[in-house]
């Protein structure tokens, strides 16, 4: 699934891949139901006080074809007076951007289909922001670093790459998506970008990024996800993407 990310029940306890697998068929459902059955749907799994202790509302689709998940229980907003980017670890310029200053920087556009591994997928979609590559360049990456991991804002999520994956020029920091800036449902304001892999890779909240000696599994990866999520390549076939 995307971690676009899932959301916790009461007990604190993450819903699990096997049980998002489980319900898709609710997910689908409401790609072909008509606004108020979505509603309803929405307003039944909601649960108490507007709150969704299953976290199945997530399945349901919202903006342009995408799901909406969290592994935190409330995430707070970050924008430009407050939000942050740290670049650190086996670097010899430690930085902390702000959004201005990330906005600032050359920008890339990328149009790539956006695919969950669960199997949703929305095609064609603008990503634009600021290639990680050039991030690590003006970092000084040092040359024990082999990979990078990154944090969340949302204070739980957390993703990993490879040095050479993070260096490719379809990962960005991304600042824009559907040519709009990036919301706060959407993982706003700066948001992982890793086009040629699944979803659950684009790390929502985009807080920090550590250059580290070794991969370190992320939140899902830890849950038994694919660590090198190739869309097409992961879940037992080993054929990776060529661009």
């Amino acid at each position: 699934m995307n971690p676009e990310q899932t959301e916790e029940p009461n007990d604190g306890r993450p819903i699990g891949r096997r049980v998002f697998l489980g319900t898709l068929g609710l997910g689908a459902l409401g790609v072909v139901a008509a606004p108020p059955l979505q509603r309803g749907l929405e307003g039944f799994l909601g649960g108490i006080a507007g709150k969704d202790p299953t976290g199945l509302t997530g399945l349901l689709p919202n903006g342009g074809g995408f799901r909406y998940y969290s592994v935190a229980a409330s995430v707070p907003h970050r924008g430009a007076a407050d939000y942050r980017l740290t670049v650190d670890g086996l670097v010899d310029h430690p930085r902390s951007y702000t959004l201005a200053e990330l906005r600032a920087l050359p920008r890339t556009r990328l149009v790539k289909d956006v695919q969950c591994v669960t199997g949703w997928r929305v095609p064609g979609t603008p990503f634009e922001g600021v290639r990680l590559s050039h991030l690590l360049d003006a970092a000084g990456v040092r040359s024990s670093a082999r990979a990078l991991r990154f944090t969340c804002f949302d204070g739980t999520y957390t993703e990993s790459l490879t040095l050479e994956q993070a260096r490719r020029p379809d990962v960005l920091v991304a600042l824009r998506m559907q040519d709009k800036d990036i919301t706060h449902d959407h993982g706003g304001p700066v948001r992982l970008y890793v086009a040629p892999m699944y979803f659950y890779k684009s790390a929502k909240w985009l807080s920090g990024i550590t250059v580290t000696d070794r991969v370190r599994p992320g939140y899902w990866e830890d849950l038994g996800y694919d660590v090198d999520a190739w869309v097409g390549g992961s879940n037992g076939r080993t054929d990776e993407p060529t661009s």
